[in-house]
């Protein structure tokens, strides 16, 4: 099994920037394809991004495509989401996600998940 731990999360103005990291341990992430969902205040859980095992391949959801960069780095076994032009509607909960299906934007198609990071912002 991995365990996910995601950091980096805060406060930031609206327009500003921020990098989400997801920390792997006990497998190695390169074993998985990876993506960020994210939960806002009285929303459903949605899909953000995705990555393919080795990182050649990204997917994004619309509401971010040109703003957010997914990338992972497996010798440090880490996942990042890069956050520019953030937007108010960009406030959640952001949970990254293990599991075998590449591109997927299906939660029960990732079978492990972090505890997520809030990012909160102010206009």
């Amino acid at each position: 099994q991995v365990q996910l731990a995601e950091s980096g999360g805060g406060l930031v103005q609206s327009g500003g920037s921020l990098r989400l990291s997801c920390a792997a341990s006990g497998r190695p992430l390169s074993t998985y394809a990876m993506a960020w969902f994210r939960q806002g205040p009285g929303k459903e859980r949605e899909f953000v991004a995705a990555i393919s095992w080795r990182g050649i391949t990204t997917y994004y959801a619309d509401s971010v495509k040109g703003r957010f960069t997914i990338s992972r780095d497996n010798a440090e076994n880490t996942l990042y989401l890069q956050l520019n032009s953030i937007q108010p509607e960009d406030a959640a909960v952001y949970y990254c996600a293990a599991g075998p299906y590449q591109g997927s934007r299906i939660e029960r198609e990732y079978s492990y998940w972090g505890q997520g990071t809030q990012v909160t912002v102010s206009s």
